[in-house]
């Protein structure tokens, strides 16, 4: 409205030729648009401006692989070895817990274990991203123990698609830690990686779980020593949160599926409909297997 005006008066002055040459002037320095189309080059430009000084002022090595980082992140870690690890693969495992077997024999006509045969597990099936070695072990390690919570978007992103797209779910629950070691760590990593998880189903995620007692280290132990540290360890808070419902058990690693049973069973007793696990890795403990050997033994495995 009021560049028409200045159009109309403009005309009746006999100026018109020398307005619109301003106009177009004006237009061309102040147009809105072409500030707008201008801002993220600009913005580009400025965050690699910032991003280069900062690597110059604070220089960092990558935590996995020790290299200079030559990009400015929350994260630690280059560009390289932040590329997805190979997913998890294994020509015979379970169809329920998907533990991977050497051969057949172990496994029935229907595909499944001894332990889910005589119904052993605590939940109903069970996924995860990728093997508990190399890379994917150091990122789990970083987030851990180094408290590089950042690196739980990520990870978290690699959850998701270990889990089939035609997967339905009510709620996503986090394995608990006690507050002991909640309070030493700062955060519980399960709980980080299952913003994303939740975010992809489109479901709410409930700290529905409680560690009702400290347990040791399940490095090192028995699978049958394994379950019975975690036996009875926990309980449910909120059974509304969880009766009735499809629940999707997140944590970080699978080793003999004792911790996973033992909050499986919990979420069962509370009326949970269904209790699948997700997590990031596997413990992959077939004979014959080449272990990793590259780090020292792992600290505290939680499952």
């Amino acid at each position: 409205m009021f560049v028409r005006t200045l159009d109309a008066a403009a005309r009746r002055q006999g100026t018109y030729g020398e307005y619109r040459s301003t106009l177009t002037i004006w237009r061309c320095v102040f147009s809105s648009c072409s500030g707008i189309s201008l801002l993220p080059a600009v913005k580009l430009a400025f965050d690699k401006a910032a991003a280069a000084l900062c690597t110059i002022l604070f220089p960092d090595n990558c935590r996995i692989c020790d290299r200079p980082l030559t990009e400015f992140s929350r994260i630690p870690v280059c560009s390289e070895c932040m590329e997805p690890p190979e997913p998890f693969a294994a020509e015979f495992f379970c169809v329920c817990c998907r533990l991977p077997f050497i051969n057949g024999a172990p496994l029935d006509a229907e595909g499944r274990c001894p332990l889910c045969r005589r119904g052993a597990r605590g939940f109903d099936a069970a996924y995860c991203f990728g093997a508990y070695e190399g890379r994917l072990r150091e990122l789990i390690h970083l987030l851990k123990y180094g408290k590089v919570a950042p690196l739980s978007g990520s990870l978290g992103q690699l959850l998701v698609t270990a889990i089939p797209r035609d997967a339905t779910f009510d709620t996503v629950v986090p394995v608990p830690l006690h507050w002991r070691r909640r309070w030493d760590r700062g955060f519980n990593q399960s709980a980080l990686l299952a913003e994303p998880v939740a975010r992809r189903f489109g479901v709410p995620v409930a700290s529905a779980l409680r560690r009702r007692r400290p347990t040791a280290s399940q490095a090192g132990l028995t699978s049958s020593r394994r379950r019975a540290n975690v036996a009875g360890a926990f309980e449910v808070k909120r059974k509304q949160a969880v009766e009735g419902r499809r629940i999707l058990l997140v944590d970080d690693v699978l080793t003999t599926g004792a911790t996973a049973s033992a909050c499986g069973t919990a979420l069962k007793r509370a009326g949970a409909r269904s209790v699948t696990v997700l997590t990031l890795a596997r413990v992959d403990r077939r004979i014959g297997r080449e272990p990793f050997r590259s780090e020292p033994a792992a600290q505290g495995v939680a499952l």
